[in-house]
C-alpha cells in the first residue's frame, strides 16, 4: 500500500446536518458569476443558497448545495469550464482560515501537509488525503456524499486552489507533473492544460494532482508564522466540532446498531461515520460519561431485550447479531449484564 503522509478518512455518514463546506470556500463567487453574465437570483436561487451567507467566511453551507451552485454557474453562465477559471484566481488568502493554515507554515512541504489536515475540518463527506509516490507527492480529492452526483465545477477548482497554494511560493509558472479527474473529459478540455501546464488525464479514479518532491525541498513559506498557525489550527478545529448532544448519541447508537453483526465495533470507524475524530468523539463521550466501549455495551444490551423478546430467534442465532463470534462470549455478557442467562430472561419476560 503506498504510504500517505496525512490521510484521515471523512466518508459521509448518514446523518442529515448543516456541516457540509465553510463558506469561505466560495469567496467571490457571486463576483466571478457576474462577470461571467450570470444572474445571481437564479443561480442562487436554483441551488438553494442565500447570498448573505456568503458574506461570513466561518458559516457552512451544505455540501450538495455548494457543488450544485458551481454547476448551475457554468450552466447559466455559459461557462462550461466555470470551476476551473474560478480556481485559477483563487488565492490561498481567500480560503480564510484554510488558506491560513497553509500559509503560515514553516516550509510549503509542511504547508501541504497541514492543508490536508484541516481540509476535514473545513469540508466534509470528503476524502482529502497526500501520498508518498517516490518521485513525487499526489494530493488526492474526492467528494464522497451520496447525495451529490454533479461534482466536476468543485473538483476543478479544488485542484485549481490546490496548484495556487504552491504557486504561491515558486510562482505563477510553475506546473504539476500532472492532474487527474474522474469525470469525463469536457468539450473544451485543451483549456485544461492551459491552466494547469500540464498532462491532464480524465475518467481517473480520484481528482489529484502530482507534486515532484525535489522543487519543494528547502522552500519556505513566506509568511511563516508559527503562533498564527497554533491559533488557525485550533480555531478550524473547534469550527469542526460539535456538541454530543442527546441526538448525535442516538445517531452514534444507530451506527453501532448497523455494523454489529459484523464484529467489535471499531471505534475510528464510527467516529468517521459521525465525521468525527475518534479523538473528539471521545471527548464528547467523556462530557456524557461515557466511554466507547461503554457505549457499545448500552446498545447490545437494547438489543440483546428486543431479540430475546423474538421467540422465533434461537440464543445462537442472536450472537452473531450482536457482534459476537461464539454463543458462549454473548452468554458471560448478558449474565454481566442482568445477573442471569440469556435463557432464563427469556423464559421469564415471555411468561
Amino acid at each position: 500500500m503506498t504510504p500517505s503522509l496525512f490521510s484521515p478518512a471523512a466518508q459521509p455518514g448518514s446523518r442529515a446536518n448543516n456541516r457540509g463546506v465553510l463558506s469561505a470556500a466560495a469567496n467571490g463567487l457571486d463576483h466571478f458569476i457576474t462577470h461571467h453574465g450570470g444572474d445571481l437570483d437564479r443561480v442562487f436561487g436554483h441551488a438553494g443558497i442565500d447570498a448573505e451567507q456568503l458574506r461570513h467566511p466561518t458559516l457552512s453551507l451544505a455540501l450538495p448545495n455548494y457543488c450544485q451552485v458551481l454547476e448551475e454557474a457554468a450552466r447559466q453562465t455559459g461557462c462550461d469550464n466555470f470551476g476551473l477559471r474560478y480556481g485559477e484566481q483563487f488565492k490561498p488568502q481567500a480560503l480564510g482560515l484554510l488558506g491560513y493554515v497553509g500559509l503560515c507554515s514553516a516550509t510549503l512541504e509542511e504547508a501541504l501537509v497541514n492543508f490536508a489536515e484541516a481540509f476535514p475540518y473545513h469540508q466534509h463527506s470528503t476524502l482529502i488525503q497526500l501520498v508518498d509516490q517516490g518521485e513525487c507527492y499526489r494530493f488526492d480529492y474526492q467528494v464522497r456524499h451520496g447525495a451529490i452526483l454533479e461534482k466536476r465545477q468543485d473538483a476543478e477548482l479544488t485542484m485549481g486552489m490546490a496548484m495556487n497554494l504552491v504557486r504561491h511560493v515558486l510562482g505563477p509558472r510553475w506546473a504539476p507533473r500532472e492532474v487527474q479527474f474522474e469525470h469525463a473529459r469536457p468539450m473544451d478540455w485543451q483549456e485544461h492544460r492551459e491552466v494547469f501546464d500540464a498532462p491532464v488525464r480524465f475518467d481517473q479514479p480520484c481528482n489529484a494532482i502530482l507534486i515532484p518532491k525535489h522543487e519543494l525541498q528547502g522552500k519556505l513559506m513566506p509568511g511563516h508564522d508559527p503562533v498564527l498557525l497554533m491559533l488557525v489550527k485550533d480555531a478550524i478545529r473547534q469550527l469542526g466540532e460539535v456538541d454530543l448532544g442527546p441526538d448525535l448519541l442516538e445517531q452514534a447508537r444507530q451506527i453501532i446498531r448497523t455494523v454489529l453483526h459484523q464484529g467489535e465495533p471499531v471505534l475510528e470507524l464510527i467516529a468517521e461515520q459521525l465525521e468525527l475524530t475518534d479523538s473528539t468523539l471521545q471527548r464528547r463521550l467523556r462530557e456524557h460519561g461515557l466511554s466507547f466501549s461503554q457505549l457499545v455495551d448500552q446498545t447490545r444490551q437494547a438489543l440483546a431485550r428486543q431479540y430475546l423478546r423474538q421467540p422465533n430467534l434461537s440464543i445462537s442465532e442472536l450472537a452473531p447479531l450482536l457482534g459476537y463470534s461464539e454463543t458462549s462470549a454473548f452468554s458471560r455478557a448478558f449474565k454481566r449484564w442482568f445477573g442471569v442467562s440469556p435463557r432464563q430472561w427469556r423464559q421469564n419476560s415471555l411468561n
